[in-house]
């Protein structure tokens, strides 16, 4: 859906790769090598990880089988974008997203 692969660096992390950046992900069983109370899983409900795809309501149908719950379903926003919200299974905010306005697609062109 994000046009991405994550490539698998260890058996307890990956990496998703773009050109300007790139997104760790570990596994939880990672969270001791961090020291006392650096992580804990799912104890931050104000970040969103948002991917851009090439079309959120195409998304939403490829998961629907596999979320449990979306916290909203394809949505308008006011800011020229349609957002799909939904909880990962750690319980961490991902959003997907696509523009929707000529203004909105033009602050993600390279």
């Amino acid at each position: 859906m994000t046009g991405l692969t994550a490539v698998r660096v260890h058996p307890l992390f990956a990496e998703l790769r773009t050109p300007g950046d790139t997104l760790a992900i570990a596994s939880t069983k990672t969270v001791p090598m961090l020291g006392d109370g650096a992580a804990e899983s799912v104890s931050n409900r104000s970040v969103a990880l948002d991917f851009l795809v090439d079309d959120v309501d195409t998304s939403y149908e490829q998961l629907a089988g596999s979320i449990e719950s979306f916290v909203n379903e394809p949505t308008d926003m006011p800011w020229g974008n349609r957002s799909l919200l939904f909880c990962d299974p750690d319980g961490n905010l991902v959003r997907f997203f696509t523009p929707t306005s000529a203004e909105a697609a033009a602050r993600f062109e390279s």
